[in-house]
């Protein structure tokens, strides 16, 4: 019972706050070292179930419409299956080929990770059983430039991810830390920012001394800032 108790905890899931795990992987682009050879980005690292399989088909056109979006963002995209590198190739050759809800001929540029003995899978608790032994779940992990994990997204077999949704968490995390706020429920790039609450980072002075400035609130519990421009964004 102890022992297993320790393999549990050895493959435990990583948590948001959590160092991403470390790991070295070959992949579709050579390959990588991470989060080392990351420093400094924000990145995506997702995974899904199988090559040749539809559901994955249109994540990666959508994905790969989006690699300039994510770019600008200084965000990269990293893809993990446990199939092999030949698979992956073959596979991201038959997307080229492909037309799809206004995407064509989409060429996926960012790395694919050959994770045939799920050992990547494994760290970043990828694989659950209920689920299945031998494929990933469409598992996201948004990680800073800092390599501490931000956000975990769980998507069941069956269902495709929201890319758009992706996206703006990523918007929304550099948006906070820019700008030391937080982001109301539906936020989108422009909208008003939730302050900190009141007896946190000066805002109580600032509303004793007047200074509140462009903020408002509607209880002294829920205040909010007019956006001052698009800084989130870098």
């Amino acid at each position: 019972m102890e022992s297993e108790n320790c393999c549990e905890k050895c493959h435990q899931m990583p948590l948001i706050g959590d160092d991403a795990p470390a790991f070295e992987a070959v992949t579709t682009q050579g390959n990588i070292s991470f989060p080392a050879d990351y420093k400094g980005k924000w990145v995506i690292l997702f995974s899904h179930p199988a090559d040749f399989t539809p559901v994955c088909t249109t994540e990666f056109m959508t994905f790969a419409s989006m690699m300039k979006e994510f770019k600008d963002l200084n965000t990269e995209l990293i893809g993990l299956s446990v199939d092999s590198l030949y698979s992956h190739i073959a596979w991201l050759r038959k997307i080229g080929e492909l037309e799809w809800n206004g995407k064509k001929h989409m060429e996926v540029k960012f790395p694919l990770i050959e994770d045939i003995r799920m050992e990547v899978a494994t760290k970043y608790g990828m694989i659950q059983p209920n689920a299945s032994n031998t494929q990933a779940v469409r598992a996201v992990f948004i990680i800073d430039p800092k390599g501490k994990i931000r956000t975990i997204l769980y998507y069941p077999l069956s269902t495709g991810r929201n890319f758009a949704e992706i996206k703006r968490i990523v918007v929304a995390l550099q948006k906070a830390d820019a700008d030391a706020c937080a982001t109301p429920a539906d936020w989108q790039p422009g909208d008003d920012v939730i302050v900190p609450t009141a007896g946190s980072c000066g805002v109580a002075k600032d509303r004793m001394d007047g200074k509140a400035g462009d903020m408002y609130c509607l209880d002294w519990f829920l205040c909010f800032k007019k956006d001052q421009g698009k800084k989130g964004k870098k």
